[in-house]
């Protein structure tokens, strides 16, 4: 599967606008470029941070952080739109991710205003006191469907979903294409689309971007 449904050279353009990032978030892209770890990418955290700033977001929920290159995005827009930053909530399954997105936010400045959760990310969810401004999910993608009833709960009305890989390396859009993962996906998108609950629309950037408005 690619990791993106664009052209590399449409990417690699979209990237190259996006504003300079501090050294360590850098620092960050080169080590998932060099280990082939999945991050959202520039254009993707430039979509991410925009959205947040846009609605002022002031509580921010992680379904699945990896070593923090997404939080990084979050915090750095929570930081910029409020005195006292706001918090996001970083969850990850492995601890090792978790002491590494540690180290790197806390190089960028912003771990004081970052909740770090270890267990599994929509149950860490669940177990939070509602009314998030801003929910972020890339989790195991089997697990979408079974996520958003949860995550109506906790997300304020006139909140907004940003979902990650719903395009799937464009299996969505092969019929012959059947596996749990991309029938979890095609679910998930099903789901938003005919809910009254959502007004949704996939941005095609990277692996595809969901931004859904709680109506």
């Amino acid at each position: 599967m690619s990791d993106t449904v664009l052209p590399a050279l449409l990417q690699s353009y979209l990237d190259t606008l996006v504003p300079e990032r501090p050294p360590e978030l850098r620092a960050m892209e080169a080590r998932a470029a060099a280990e082939g770890f999945p991050i959202i990418g520039p254009a993707c955290g430039q979509v991410c941070y925009l959205v947040a700033r846009m609605v002022r977001a002031r509580r921010v929920f992680e379904l699945g952080s990896g070593f923090g290159y997404s939080t990084a995005w979050f915090a750095r827009a929570l930081q910029e739109t409020h005195a006292d930053g706001g918090e996001v909530h970083h969850t990850v399954w492995d601890p090792a991710l978790s002491d590494q997105a540690r180290r790197h936010l806390a190089a960028l400045g912003l771990d004081a205003r970052v909740h770090f959760h270890v267990g599994e990310a929509v149950a860490a969810l669940a177990g939070q006191p509602g009314g998030f401004d801003l929910v972020f999910s890339d989790i195991d993608k089997e697990g979408y469907p079974d996520s958003l009833p949860v995550i109506e709960r906790q997300l304020r009305p006139g909140g907004v979903l940003i979902v990650d890989n719903m395009l799937w390396g464009n299996r969505v859009l092969d019929p012959r294409a059947s596996d749990p993962a991309t029938e979890a996906i095609r679910r998930f998108t099903r789901s938003i689309a005919d809910s009254r609950t959502w007004s949704g629309s996939i941005l095609p950037i990277r692996d595809g971007l969901l931004l859904a408005l709680r109506t």
